[in-house]
């Protein structure tokens, strides 16, 4: 029998964790053919979900837990799940319910098919506010065009890969991964999987505005260097206009076309706004820098405090 793994990152899900096991272990009973595995990665939670999963864990054997020793952000928690999972078919999917764990019987079928990565792709998503839609909209419109890899818009980590592409993610060491990038940059026979986004369940989301920034950084500097090559570009366009104000400023002078001396307004805006171009310059160039510095002190990206299995 072919074996299904399915990866749940928990992240203070004391109100909803419980529920989503067991819809999940539902879901995988009615799957005849399959046997199957639900890994549970605790994230360092600071409620009482760790105390759940135990509790859960103890009770069915095809449940194993994997506790970290603080939180370590959900990209690290999906990569441990990825590193232990035996599954021939493993799927990524969130503790809040927002992807029906229902769907997973209909990306069996399409991996089935032949198809390698199937990704879910959003149609609606309900339970969002306008400033989220906006922003993602925003994120995914900004990295494809900063981006040499087209990855799929309205699309998160809930996803379905074959065995052979987690095996090839596991092979990549780097940090501050952007997990749904890999997996369109790694390639392999990809397919969406269109469905309607549900509301969170319980709590709050775990992803507020830092985290999201943080997610849209990794992404955007993990899979593009046109930022740099971008200020390259704005610094040559400079030095053009430097060259024209200064042609400006002698035909002003020998013609007497202007008074130059009253430029004190241009003068300034030109300062701050070349400062600015600056700044921003050393801060993008920092982003790629502390990359490497991330890379070169080799640490682990997780800490396992315990684990069942």
């Amino acid at each position: 029998m072919k074996k299904v793994s399915i990866i749940v990152p928990c992240y203070n899900e004391e109100e909803v964790i419980e529920q989503c096991v067991n819809r999940l272990e539902a879901v995988c009973v009615s799957l005849e053919k399959y046997e199957y595995e639900i890994m549970l990665i605790d994230d360092g939670s600071r409620d009482r979900t760790l105390e759940i999963l135990e509790t859960l864990s103890e009770n069915n054997p095809c449940i194993k837990l994997v506790s970290f020793s603080r939180n370590f952000g959900h990209q690290a928690a999906v990569t441990c799940g990825l590193k232990y999972v035996t599954g021939d078919a493993v799927i990524i999917i969130d503790a809040d319910l927002q992807d029906p764990p229902e769907l997973i019987p209909q990306m069996l079928q399409l991996w089935e098919e032949g198809n390698e990565v199937i990704y879910g792709k959003r149609k609606v998503r309900k339970g969002e506010s306008a400033f989220k839609l906006f922003t993602a909209k925003m994120f995914y419109k900004t990295l494809n065009a900063l981006s040499d890899v087209e990855i799929p818009r309205d699309t998160g980590d809930f996803r379905l890969v074959d065995r052979k592409v987690v095996d090839t993610i596991n092979q990549m060491p780097e940090h501050n991964k952007f997990l749904r990038g890999l997996f369109s940059w790694i390639g392999y026979k990809q397919t969406p999987f269109e469905y309607e986004r549900q509301e969170r369940a319980a709590g709050k989301t775990k992803y507020p505005l830092n985290k999201m920034l943080k997610l849209a950084t990794d992404g955007i500097v993990g899979f593009s260097t046109k930022p740099l090559r971008l200020f390259g570009t704005l610094g040559l366009l400079s030095v053009l206009v430097s060259f024209a104000l200064l042609i400006y400023a002698m035909i002003s002078y020998i013609w007497k076309l202007n008074d130059l001396s009253a430029g004190w307004t241009s003068i300034m805006v030109a300062i701050t706004f070349f400062a600015g171009v600056q700044l921003l310059s050393i801060w993008i160039m920092a982003e790629y820098i502390g990359r490497i510095y991330d890379e070169s002190k080799k640490r682990p990206e997780y800490i396992i405090a315990k684990k069942n299995f």
